[in-house]
C-alpha cells in the first residue's frame, strides 16, 4: 500500500526513539532517517568497536565514539531534515520517562532488561513497542500495542546465552522493525498480537498468536510504576507501586 503525501506528512511529523544504535539499530535509524521521520531520538551508551563493523553498519570509520553521537552523525549526512535527539547512556529505571516524549518507542538492545524496562513503560505511558531480537542466523520481531504485551510473551527473562550473530540477520530484522514503525504511523494493521520468527539458514518464517495473559501483572493495571526491583535477575515483577 502506497501512503502517499499524507502519509509522508505523518512521517514527518513523528518522533519515534531508538533504544540501541548496534546490529539491530544500524538499519532501524537509517531506513526511518530515510524515510523522513521529523524527530529521531537515540540511545545508546556504549562506544563504537571494531567487533561492531560486521553487523552495525552506520558507525564505519568512527571507532571510540559513542554510539548515539556516531549515529547522529550518520543521519545527519544522510538526511540533515531529521532532527536527532542523542541520549549517550542506557536505560534505566531512572531515566525510563524520557520515552514519553515519543510517539512510537523502537527495542533495539541486546538484554532482556532494558527489553522489560521498555515494555513495562511503553504500557503505562501508552506507547507502541516495536520489538526485535536476533541470534546467530535467527530472529523475532513484534509491535506491543497494550495487550498482549512482551510480558504475556516471555513472562520473566530465560538466561541470556551469548551466540555469534550474522550481520545479515540483524539487517533484515532491524529492515522489519523500521518497517512496522512506518506502517504504524500511516495507519497500516502490523504485528499486534503476534510474533513473526524466522530463521534465515532455512529461510523459514512463522507467526505465533499472542494472547493476553490474565495474571499478567502490566496488562492488568497492577504495575504503577517503573521500579528497579522488577528488572534484576529473571525481571520478575515483584514491586507494583
Amino acid at each position: 500500500m502506497v501512503f502517499g503525501e499524507e502519509g509522508q506528512k505523518k512521517i514527518f511529523e513523528s518522533k519515534v526513539l531508538v533504544v540501541g544504535a548496534g546490529g539491530l539499530g544500524s538499519p532501524v535509524i537509517a531506513y526511518l532517517a530515510a524515510a523522513g521521520i521529523g524527530t529521531l531520538g537515540i540511545v545508546d551508551g556504549d562506544v563504537v568497536e571494531e567487533s561492531n563493523f560486521q553487523r552495525q553498519i552506520i558507525h564505519a570509520g568512527r571507532e571510540g565514539v559513542n554510539k548515539a553521537e556516531s549515529a547522529k552523525k550518520f543521519v545527519e549526512e544522510l538526511n540533515p531534515d531529521v532532527e536527532v535527539v542523542v541520549y549517550p547512556f542506557n536505560i534505566t529505571p531512572e531515566n525510563v520517562e524520557i520515552l514519553k516524549e515519543y510517539d512510537i518507542v523502537v527495542g533495539c538492545p541486546d538484554n532482556f532488561r532494558t527489553r522489560y524496562i521498555l515494555n513495562d513503560a511503553c504500557v503505562l505511558y501508552k506507547k507502541p513497542f516495536v520489538h526485535a531480537a536476533v541470534y546467530a542466523y535467527e530472529g523475532e520481531v513484534s509491535t506491543f500495542v497494550g495487550t498482549p504485551c512482551y510480558r504475556c510473551y516471555l513472562p520473566k527473562a530465560p538466561k541470556e546465552h551469548g551466540r555469534a550473530i550474522v550481520g545479515a540477520t540483524a539487517g533484515v530484522f532491524g529492515s522489519l522493525q523500521a518497517s512496522e514503525v512506518i506502517k504504524l504511523i500511516t495507519g497500516s494493521d502490523v504485528l499486534k498480537g503476534k510474533i513473526l520468527r524466522g530463521d534465515l539458514y532455512t529461510m523459514n518464517f512463522l507467526e505465533i498468536d499472542l494472547q493476553p495473559r490474565k495474571d499478567c501483572p502490566v496488562c492488568s493495571g497492577k504495575l504503577k510504576g517503573i521500579f528497579s526491583e522488577n528488572y534484576e535477575n529473571d525481571c520478575r515483577i515483584v514491586r507494583f507501586s
